[in-house]
């Protein structure tokens, strides 16, 4: 009897004006297995396009579909690809996703959308003037 798990792993790297403040990991959500699934049979869904931040402290949960409480958005920077990981990178500038910051997703739309993977951080707070960057890498084991 053949016995295979694909498991989807992630870790979280958020700096805060080039500044690591959090390295995290991260949940792989029902959502996001679905998608990865899809995108195996066909390229029908949409790519990851997307990172989002917001102040909801909920854990992250399986079932999880959006954030607890978005604050902002913004299109991925870059995409790259390497083995069996996927790394996703975005930067919040000044004025965008500000404010005391516990979460994070990445989406594939500029509102709504799939969510591939969420996770919840110890609060960074991010003022008017800082920019926020998170690299966040997802793992097929």
């Amino acid at each position: 009897m053949i016995n295979e798990t694909l498991k989807l792993t992630g870790q979280v790297t958020v700096l805060l004006n080039g500044r690591v403040v959090h390295k995290i990991n991260n949940l792989v959500v029902t959502d996001g297995k679905e998608y990865v699934a899809s995108r195996i049979k066909d390229a029908s869904s949409t790519v990851m396009s997307h990172m989002a931040v917001g102040t909801g402290s909920t854990a992250a949960g399986s079932s999880d579909s959006a954030l607890g409480a978005e604050t902002g958005r913004v299109a991925l920077t870059s995409t790259s690809v390497a083995g069996a990981a996927v790394t996703y990178a975005a930067t919040f500038p000044a004025g965008t996703g500000s404010g005391a910051l516990t979460e994070a997703a990445i989406l594939n739309g500029s509102s709504g959308g799939t969510m591939l993977c969420r996770t919840v951080f110890s609060v960074v707070n991010k003022q008017a003037a800082d920019a926020m960057t998170i690299q966040w890498t997802v793992s097929a084991s």
